[in-house]
C-alpha cells in the first residue's frame, strides 16, 4: 500500500473513543544526539526501536503510527521490517531569515491490525530517509532543525478502567521566532469529573537547552512536570512513558490536568508560546505539534441514526421511514424518550422518540408514517435528527453532539397522468341504458405487459383501488354521462385511462308477424329496440283499405286491438296482413314503413 496524500492541517479531532479505555505510547528518535548540543551529524540513524508491554487483561482497540523529519515527506518506511505506508503526510514551512523557506512533515498511518496481531515485544522502526533534502537544503543542518522520529499511540480496553473519552486529535501546528505564539482549542470535549484527566502530545524539534519563553498553557495555567518538562521549557526531547531525556528533538509526553479542567467543560484551550528577545535580538525554540490526546471521565450516551428503509406510495406524499437509533460509541445509557426529529428541507414534518432506554453498544429500531406537506417539492432532502426536541435543540448530554443527524434525497412518486381514450359507444336497451365490453379499451392501452387492470366508476375509488367493476366484460351504464376509469399496475406505480360511455338509439328492428292469442308468446306487435329507446316515437297501423285503425307510442303497444276508427275500437281484428308507419322523431332516422301479418 502507498499513499503520495500530501496537505497541511491545523490540529482538529481525527478520532474519539469512548468506554474503558486508556492509552499508551512508544516510539524513539532518530537522531544521534540533541542536534543544537551536537552539529557534527547530518544524518538519521538508519532504526530505533522501543518496547510496548501491556498488562494481559489490556485489550488493544487501536493504533496508530507517526513519524516525522526534516523535508517535504519520506511516506513509506519500515517497522519490524514490514514496509508501512501513510495513509496521510502533513506538512509545515518555516522562513529562516539566513536560509529561506524550510518544510517540515509527519506522517501517520492506522496499524491497529498489526499491534493486535503482534502484541507486546520489541518495534523495529527504520527505512526513514531524508538524506536528500538534508543534502539539497544546507539551512536544516545550518540551523540545527534536522531531525527524524517515530511513535506509536496505543488505545486499549480494560474493564477495570472507568469510563473515559479518549479524543485524539492531529494535524501539524509550528511555532518559531516568526510565530512566537500558537492557539490551539480542542472541540468535542465533555467533562462529567475531572478526576484523573490527562492530556498528552507528540512534538517535533523540541531543545532541552532552548528555553526561551517556551512555555504550554492549558486554559490559562501553565502546566509542567518537573523535573522532566519544567514550566519553561515544555518540549525538551523527553519521553514521559519512560522517563527519558534523550528523545533527542522529539516529545512524547502527557500531563496530569485535573486542576487545569472544570465538570462541565466542552472545549480546552491549549496555548504554545516560545521567543526571547535578548540584546534586542529575538532567539526561540522551533516546536512542530503533531497530535493531542485527551483522556476524560465523561460517562454519557452518543446517540446516533440510521435510515434503514424508506418506503414510497404511488401518487402519495406518505412515506413509510424505518431507522434505527445507536448509542454505540457511548460510556453511558442513552434514555428513554429521546426526542426524534424530521425534516424535509429543513422544515419539521413529523416528531417522534425513542421507546426505551438504549444501553452501551445498543440500539433501538422503528418507523413513523409521515405526510409530506403539499407545500414541499417531489424532490426534497430528507434529513432525521436524533435528540432533536423539533426546533434543532437537544435534550440529552452526550458525548458528541455533532453526530446525530442522517439524510438522503427523496423523490416522490406523482399522481399519474390521466390518458383520455376515445368513447365507447352502446346500444340503448331502454332510460339511455346500454350493455358494454369495457375490456374492449384494453387493446389501447400503452403498456405492453400489465400485471393488473381493473376499471372504476370514479376517480376517488380508483385511487382507493375499490368498488372495481366485478364483471366489465358486461357492464350496464348507470347514469348518462358516465366514465369509466382503467387503473393499470406498473412495477413502479400505476397508470390512469378514462373513457366516455355512449348510449346510441339503435335501429329499432320490426317483426314480420305477431299472435296476440294470449298464449303469453309474441302477443303485441313488439318492435326490439323501440320502446324506452326512441321515447318520442308515433306507431301508425292501416288495414288493408288503408284506414287508420291503431294510433300508438312509447306507452301503447299494439295487441292487436284497433283504438281509431268509428267501429270496433277495442276489438280484437280479425287475421290479415296490415301496414304500418312508425315515426322514431330522431333526426337520425327516417320513418320507418312496411308490413306484418297478425294471425292467431
Amino acid at each position: 500500500m502507498f499513499s503520495d496524500k500530501i496537505f497541511c492541517q491545523e490540529i482538529e479531532l481525527f478520532q474519539h473513543f469512548n468506554g474503558r479505555f486508556d492509552y499508551t505510547a512508544i516510539g524513539n528518535t532518530l537522531n544521534q544526539f540533541e542536534n543544537n548540543i551536537d552539529q557534527s551529524f547530518c544524518e538519521l540513524l538508519p532504526e530505533s526501536e522501543a518496547e510496548l508491554t501491556l498488562n494481559s487483561d489490556d485489550t488493544i482497540v487501536a493504533a496508530f503510527l507517526y513519524w516525522a523529519g526534516s523535508g517535504s515527506g519520506d511516506t513509506q518506511v519500515k517497522l519490524n521490517e514490514e514496509f508501512i505506508a501513510a495513509d496521510d503526510t502533513y506538512t509545515v514551512d518555516y522562513d529562516d531569515p539566513n536560509y529561506g523557506l524550510l518544510t517540515y512533515f509527519a506522517c501517520y498511518t492506522d496499524i491497529t491490525q498489526y499491534i493486535q496481531t503482534t502484541g507486546n515485544g520489541i518495534y523495529t522502526f527504520s527505512d526513514l530517509d531524508i538524506s536528500e533534502p538534508l543534502a539539497t537544503f544546507p539551512g536544516y543542518c545550518g540551523n540545527r532543525t534536522n531531525f527524524g522520529g517515530w511513535a506509536i499511540y496505543i488505545i486499549y480496553e480494560n474493564d477495570n478502567l472507568p469510563l473515559n473519552q479518549i479524543n485524539l486529535f492531529q494535524g501539524l501546528e509550528i511555532i518559531n521566532r516568526n510565530v512566537q505564539e500558537k492557539i490551539i482549542t480542542l472541540e468535542n470535549i465533555n467533562v462529567l469529573d475531572n478526576d484523573g484527566a490527562k492530556i498528552g502530545f507528540l512534538a517535533w524539534e523540541g531543545d532541552s537547552l532552548l528555553n526561551f519563553g517556551e512555555s504550554l498553557s492549558i486554559n490559562n495555567n501553565i502546566i509542567s512536570n518537573p523535573p522532566l518538562n519544567p514550566a519553561n521549557n515544555a518540549f525538551n526531547g523527553t519521553n514521559s512513558f519512560t522517563n527519558s531525556t534523550e528523545f533527542y528533538n522529539c516529545d512524547l509526553d502527557f500531563y496530569n490536568i485535573e486542576n487545569n479542567i472544570n465538570i462541565g467543560d466542552t472545549s480546552v484551550e491549549i496555548k504554545l508560546t516560545t521567543g526571547q528577545t535578548i540584546g534586542g535580538t529575538i532567539f526561540a525554540d522551533l516546536i512542530i505539534l503533531n497530535n493531542v490526546i485527551t483522556v476524560l471521565n465523561s460517562q454519557l450516551p452518543d446517540a446516533t441514526v440510521q435510515i434503514d428503509n424508506i418506503e414510497k406510495f404511488c401518487a402519495s406524499r406518505d412515506l413509510e421511514i424505518d431507522y434505527t437509533v445507536y448509542n454505540n460509541n457511548a460510556t453511558d445509557i442513552l434514555p428513554a424518550n429521546t426526542p426524534i426529529a424530521f425534516y424535509a428541507d429543513s422544515q419539521l414534518i413529523a416528531q417522534s422518540q425513542t421507546m426505551n432506554d438504549i444501553p452501551i453498544g445498543g440500539s433501538e429500531s422503528s418507523s413513523i408514517l409521515i405526510t409530506i406537506p403539499d407545500s414541499l417539492p417531489l424532490n426534497f432532502i430528507l434529513n432525521v435528527m436524533v435528540d432533536d426536541d423539533g426546533s434543532s435543540n437537544g435534550i440529552v448530554l452526550e458525548l458528541n453532539e455533532t453526530n446525530n443527524n442522517t439524510n438522503t434525497a427523496i423523490e416522490l412518486i406523482p399522481f399519474p397522468e390521466i390518458q383520455p381514450l376515445d368513447p365507447l359507444i352502446g346500444c340503448d336497451i331502454g332510460f339511455n341504458t346500454a350493455i358494454f365490453d369495457l375490456t374492449i379499451k384494453e387493446e389501447n392501452l400503452s403498456v405492453e405487459s400489465p400485471n393488473d387492470i381493473n376499471y372504476f366508476t370514479s376517480l376517488e375509488d380508483l385511487q382507493a383501488n375499490s368498488n372495481a367493476i366485478l364483471i366489465p366484460d358486461n357492464y350496464q351504464n348507470n347514469t348518462l354521462p358516465e366514465f369509466i376509469y382503467i387503473r393499470v399496475e406498473t412495477d413502479l406505480c400505476y397508470e390512469i385511462y378514462v373513457f366516455e360511455l355512449l348510449v346510441d338509439n339503435c335501429p329499432p328492428y320490426v317483426p314480420q308477424v305477431f299472435t296476440p292469442n294470449n298464449d303469453g308468446y309474441n302477443d303485441w306487435f313488439n318492435i326490439q329496440g323501440l320502446y324506452d329507446i326512441f321515447e318520442r316515437h308515433r306507431l301508425l297501423i292501416y288495414n288493408r283499405w288503408g284506414t287508420l285503425i291503431f294510433e300508438g307510442n312509447n306507452d301503447t303497444k299494439w295487441d292487436g286491438r284497433a283504438n281509431r276508427g268509428l267501429t270496433n275500437q277495442g276489438i280484437l281484428l280479425p287475421v290479415g296482413t296490415y301496414y304500418y308507419v312508425l315515426y322514431l322523431n330522431d333526426g337520425n332516422y327516417k320513418p320507418l314503413t312496411g308490413f306484418v301479418y297478425m294471425t292467431y
